[in-house]
């Protein structure tokens, strides 16, 4: 036991002695004596039996530092907010102090910790994408997200001492968050072995097997890499570069997917490592320097064209530049060479812009822009990286934000979205019937603008319903079409209940509800729909009984009227017709029996006598469709009150239609002469016109009569359909 703390109390003096060094490059004795003291009153304000407690902290926030410096490059003001971290979180000491004497720096990096540890606790958000954008989006400054890395690593390693519960919700957030965010950062090495340490926990048979195989095959794989790289080694030398030459194992979380994926042994996996060619050159010269390495390596060995990357010429967006070559090493081996340069090894491997489009990750153009700009900034040589850094903030996301539900779900919403908005997100039942929110705790009303980090509830009535001034109150288009479709759905409603009171009232004054009358009425009121008629009923603008009396007023009108034509004879009636139009003498009857109106027959559909049929009043006077006009729906929907009904009346076959007939069937011989045999003996039936096409042995045709009425239609498509080889016909107008 005493040994065991003898060698903690070494390890701790060691790391100690790092920091101490690495703080004293910036800031001077006086400055780092404070630091020691604050830590030293944050340990002596708890007693005894929670002091070892605290100085596992203080000890655990130590080895983080050491891996935010070493393994990601931060450096003092990133340092000194993870050191501060609990006393600042504990009260001991507050974050407006350390404004001074140590700078602005650590104390943003200090408010972005504590807000992010605040949602740390929401496990079911987790595995969201969104749950990435809103450690981004509340993080303010880069280095906050490189903290939280450098610390779950530092987790993920000492997690062999933890319990089974522990270690898997380590290697979930490790899998869905972290390696994620690693990646997007260029943080290969920490990404890989988040993964690796993933495997490990929640599948350790895997990863054993994995991890033997090859320890098993290490042997022959340096011995390999060594007998590839010895010639190219040798040539390079002789070109005078100045080079470095490594061979790079994939790690074992990589070879576990290509496993899975595509279900193949481990014997068969050709790719377990790359070999990677990095050379010392001035930047002007990095382009000509790297192809002539490629030209090298491919006079040695066969190269594989399909196989080859150029991201010198054109980088990808995140700024990583690398020539890739597969080619054909001894034994018919294929073996990947990566051609860069020192430069361009240090972004790639440690790097700021991330290579998150790399093996089909998701795009997001803001994030690769952002990364980009910041890449630029810092392989400028203008100022320090920490002042590069302070500059970056990150408001990549500031058009978006992330709210939970009080179970922990996340969800993304825009800017400026307000509680309604989150209700109607979740559900259009909860967003219809919210009356109020809870924010944080606090209740507020539905208008309420939420902001990222909000734990939102929603409170609901049954008596509510959506209200017109709610489309004022949102911002999302989900919200605004639902409230408008739910809208509509409640004026429906209450156009039915306006409906039936009309008709109940009606009833109990013993008058006759004519609906052509009505409509007179409500074209007469100037209503553009019967549904606005009925709406300002539903609304109480027009009083049920004032609408009757208007509708008595004007039948008292129309009895006169008919009273008045009642004396005059139908032949004083004319009907007109024009040179384009086929009139017909039949006798058209219209609503209340009148006679000799002027009438036309709509071409759209060429009704004929004996088509069920309506009269529609137009700009050009009175048009006669078919009920099955394919323009009929369109009509009722829009122009309802001007729909009039209609029959036809007079003798029978006193007038002739044009009618055309789509006729289609096999391409036989004197078919075509059969069809005109059967018109040319059909009674009252004339030809008008016959156009045919065939194709395929089929053939298709148009062919225009003239005949009378519908009976006589039918007649003459029964017989037709009897016809060896027709198929079809229809009637198209």
């Amino acid at each position: 036991m005493h040994d065991d703390i003898e060698i903690r109390r070494k390890e701790f003096l060691l790391h100690y002695k790092k920091m101490y060094s690495f703080l004293r490059e910036k800031w001077d004795i006086k400055t780092l004596f404070l630091i020691k003291n604050i830590l030293k009153k944050y340990l002596l304000s708890y007693n005894e039996s929670l002091l070892s407690e605290m100085e596992e902290e203080i000890w655990s926030d130590l080895r983080t530092a050491i891996i935010a410096v070493e393994e990601i490059g931060l450096k003092q003001s990133a340092v000194l907010a993870i050191l501060l971290l609990h006393p600042v979180s504990d009260g001991a000491y507050t974050i407006d102090k350390c404004n001074n004497p140590f700078g602005e720096e650590p104390a943003i990096i200090l408010k972005g910790l504590i807000k992010i540890r605040e949602f740390s606790d929401k496990k079911s958000a987790v595995e969201s994408e969104n749950y990435i954008k809103l450690l981004l989006s509340i993080a303010e400054d880069i280095r906050v997200v490189f903290m939280m890395i450098a610390q779950h690593l530092r987790l993920l390693r000492e997690a062999k001492s933890t319990t089974v519960s522990e270690r898997l919700n380590l290697s979930v957030e490790s899998t869905y968050l972290y390696a994620p965010l690693a990646h997007r950062l260029g943080l290969y090495a920490i990404k890989s072995e988040l993964e690796d340490l993933s495997l490990k926990y929640t599948d350790r048979e895997t990863y054993d097997f994995i991890a033997k195989k090859l320890n098993e095959t290490k042997r022959s794989r340096d011995r390999y890499i060594s007998e590839f790289i010895e010639p190219v080694k040798e040539r390079l030398k002789s070109t005078g570069f100045n080079y470095e030459i490594k061979g790079r194992t994939k790690s074992i979380f990589s070879i576990y997917n290509k496993l899975k994926k595509q279900k193949i042994e481990f014997e068969n996996i050709y790719d377990l490592f790359a070999i990677r060619v990095i050379l010392d050159a001035p930047e002007e010269d990095e382009k000509a320097q790297c192809w002539q390495v490629y030209s090298i390596i491919t006079d040695m060995y066969q190269p594989n064209p399909k196989r080859l990357k150029d991201w010198l010429s054109i980088p990808k967006s995140n700024g990583y530049e690398s020539l890739h070559i597969t080619v054909m090493g001894a034994g018919s081996r294929w073996v990947e060479v990566q051609i860069r340069t020192k430069r361009m090894d240090a972004i790639a491997e440690r790097g700021l812009a991330a290579h998150w489009k790399y093996k089909g990750v998701k795009e997001e153009s803001a994030l690769d822009g952002w990364l980009q700009s910041l890449r630029e900034s810092i392989d400028s040589k203008e100022t320090n990286l920490s002042q590069k850094l302070n500059d970056f903030k990150l408001d990549l996301y500031e058009e978006e934000i992330f709210v939970f539900t009080p179970k922990g779900d996340l969800f993304k919403l825009p800017k400026n979205a307000t509680v309604l908005d989150f209700a109607f997100s979740i559900h259009s039942k909860l967003g219809s019937t919210c009356v109020s929110g809870k924010v944080n705790g606090k209740n507020v009303p539905i208008k309420h603008r939420l902001k990222s980090g909000d734990q939102v509830e929603i409170n609901t009535s049954s008596h509510q319903t959506p209200k017109q001034d709610w489309l004022n109150s949102v911002v999302t288009s989900k919200a605004r079409t639902k409230i408008r479709q739910l809208l509509k759905e409640e004026a429906s409603k209450q156009v039915d209940i306006a409906k039936e009171t009309l008709s109940r009232r009606m009833k109990n004054r013993k008058i006759e509800l004519d609906d052509s009358l009505l409509m007179q009425l409500i074209k007469k009121l100037r209503y553009k729909t019967v549904t606005d008629f009925f709406a300002d009923i539903a609304n109480g603008k027009n009083d049920v009984n004032w609408v009757i009396d208007r509708y008595l007023e004007l039948g008292s009108k129309e009895h006169e009227l008919k009273e008045a034509y009642a004396s005059i004879s139908a032949e004083e009636f004319t009907l007109k017709t024009t040179d384009n139009e086929v009139a017909s003498s039949d006798e058209l009857i219209i609503d209340q029996n009148l006679t000799g109106i002027d009438y036309k027959l709509a071409k759209c559909c060429n009704p004929i006598y004996g088509d069920d049929i309506f009269g529609f009043v137009s700009t050009q006077g009175i048009k006669i469709h078919r009920a099955s006009c394919p323009n009929a729906h369109d009509l009722f929907s829009r122009f309802g009150y001007r729909i009039l009904r209609a029959r036809w009346s007079g003798k029978v076959g006193s007038s002739s239609y044009t009618i055309v007939l789509r006729v289609i069937g096999n391409d036989q011989i004197n078919i075509v002469a059969n069809l005109m045999s059967i018109i040319s003996k059909e009674e009252g039936v004339n030809m008008r016109s016959i156009s045919i096409d065939s194709n395929d042995g089929l053939f298709q045709g148009n062919i225009a009569v003239i005949l009378a009425n519908t009976s006589m239609l039918e007649q003459l498509i029964k017989k037709l359909k009897a016809v060896k080889g027709v198929k079809s016909i229809t009637r198209l107008s």
